[in-house]
């Protein structure tokens, strides 16, 4: 059962010694149940944080209740390789998810990361997870043209399992004014699918997708994703691996025609609906 929480509840802090990281091992197994083969080992955790790492646990009182953890990596650019951070994990124990916790983990990561003086954070996520696409993209200001098929192979925890691991890689540019706007302390009003309808953005249904056929000439074009895929797999699966199948086509064809996921738009209500904002050519950053 969820649990409200008092505002200041909550404490982060970075984890680093064995002790400290033991508890992640446990968090893991409830975010991703069902496959002990799919989670990180305290060992891997403490090398990684040891040689330049990040690792933030939340905690109520002296239990943890969430974490985000990654590690250095490299981009390239026209000048060789840059530093990047590459974050792994997000997780937030299932009592204590919807009340902010993951917004505040990945706030906390930009800050230690700037601090760093890295430039970009890049992580990746199931593209058909609505709920982490409005954290990530409307939330946080993450930006993706990055579509990986089948990513991490065949997975087999309880979340991930019956589906090809397709993923958006994204990048979450550290200094950049989108970034700093999103993360600001003001809130930022969260734009509804009227915005985009009374515009007349082109809609795209992965499911009836011909509009692929001719290079879309509009800058801004919606896709829409079932709204709880969990909740479809599990009552269709078929339905489930369709849209999967069916979405990969639609984004890998757009982002090879220029366009960016810049925001994402839920319609809330009895029959709610989801929605990627894509946005062709360069996004102010």
């Amino acid at each position: 059962m969820a649990m409200s929480l008092p505002a200041n509840s909550i404490s982060l802090r970075i984890l680093e010694s064995a002790a400290e990281l033991a508890a992640l091992e446990d968090l893991q197994r409830l975010t991703w149940p069902g496959s002990e083969t799919e989670i990180v080992p305290l060992h891997l955790l403490r090398a990684a944080v040891h040689a330049g790492g990040l690792s933030i646990g939340a905690f109520d009182g002296n239990r943890l209740v969430g974490f985000v953890f990654g590690f250095v990596g490299a981009y390239l650019t026209p000048d060789g390789p840059r530093l990047k951070h590459h974050s792994h994990m997000l997780a937030v124990h299932p009592d204590y998810r919807n009340q902010g916790l993951g917004f505040k983990l990945k706030r906390a990561q930009w800050q230690m990361v700037r601090r760093q003086g890295i430039d970009l954070i890049t992580w990746t996520y199931d593209p058909l997870q609505s709920r982490n696409a409005h954290l990530n993209i409307a939330r946080l200001g993450a930006v993706c043209n990055t579509y990986l098929r089948d990513f991490y192979g065949q997975m087999r925890d309880g979340l991930n399992e019956g589906l090809p691991s397709d993923r958006f890689q994204v990048d979450w540019w550290v200094y950049s004014r989108r970034v700093n706007r999103r993360l600001s302390r003001r809130s930022r009003k969260l734009l509804s699918l009227g915005d985009f309808t009374s515009a007349e953005t082109p809609l795209i249904h992965p499911l009836q997708s011909s509009i692929l056929l001719d290079a879309p000439s509009s800058p801004l074009l919606l896709v829409e994703i079932p709204d709880d895929i969990a909740a479809l797999k599990a009552a269709a699966p078929a339905a489930a691996l369709d849209w999967r199948m069916r979405t990969r086509l639609v984004f890998e064809t757009l982002f090879a025609q220029g366009y960016l996921v810049t925001d994402f738009v839920h319609q809330p209500g009895d029959s709610p609906r989801s929605f990627y904002v894509l946005t062709h050519g360069e996004v102010t950053l």
